[in-house]
């Protein structure tokens, strides 16, 4: 019964943070080093897809090696990936990162509480990782997914190209949301330093 109501509260909690998702994308920087940056706004008339993820984590290296093959297939129709690290010591973890997977699009850092701002989620959600956002022409955060939602556990490549694919040929504005997520399976979460 416990696990139930507990299912549902996630469920339910996972829709609300989804179905809120859409909005003008805050202002977001993404560190590539410490004295260069990217965000998302520069990116303006751009799909832009935002991979929040640890170095660490085979679900986040794996949906990285996914988004740079999308980057090389989608770039000259208008997509830019970033990609933000915001593990433990990510500063230091980033660019051995970048090194050994080599991404076709910025890799950089960040801190947690920035990322959840981000989203809009409150500062002490749990939440797993890789979490991937998708932001329209018109800078415009349209939905995002964590890493336990089916967008990213069920036939997660089909699914980010079905989404870029659906933002590129909208015309600029921002039209219908994608649907809302339900958690389903375990990945890394992320939780609040003490």
């Amino acid at each position: 019964m416990i696990r139930s109501v507990l299912a549902s509260f996630v469920c339910v909690m996972g829709m609300a943070l989804a179905a809120s998702a859409q909005r003008p994308a805050p202002n977001f920087v993404v560190n590539l080093t410490p004295t260069t940056q990217v965000t998302p706004a520069q990116h303006k008339g751009k799909v832009v897809v935002m991979a929040f993820i640890f170095t660490n984590c085979p679900h986040c290296q794996n949906t990285t090696v996914m988004l740079s093959s999308l980057q090389k297939e989608y770039s000259a129709k208008g997509l830019q990936v970033l990609g933000a690290a915001f593990n433990d010591n990510a500063v230091g973890l980033a660019p051995g990162f970048v090194s050994q997977f080599k991404p076709a699009f910025p890799v950089g850092y960040t801190s947690r509480d920035e990322v959840m701002a981000f989203l809009g989620a409150p500062k002490d959600q749990g939440m797993y990782v890789p979490i991937i956002a998708f932001i329209d022409r018109k800078g415009i955060l349209r939905n995002f997914y964590p890493g336990d939602a089916p967008f990213t556990t069920e036939n997660q490549e089909k699914n980010l190209r079905a989404t870029i694919e659906q933002l590129l040929a909208e015309p600029g504005g921002a039209q219908k949301a994608a649907p809302p997520v339900a958690k389903k399976q375990s990945r890394v979460v992320v939780t609040p330093s003490k």
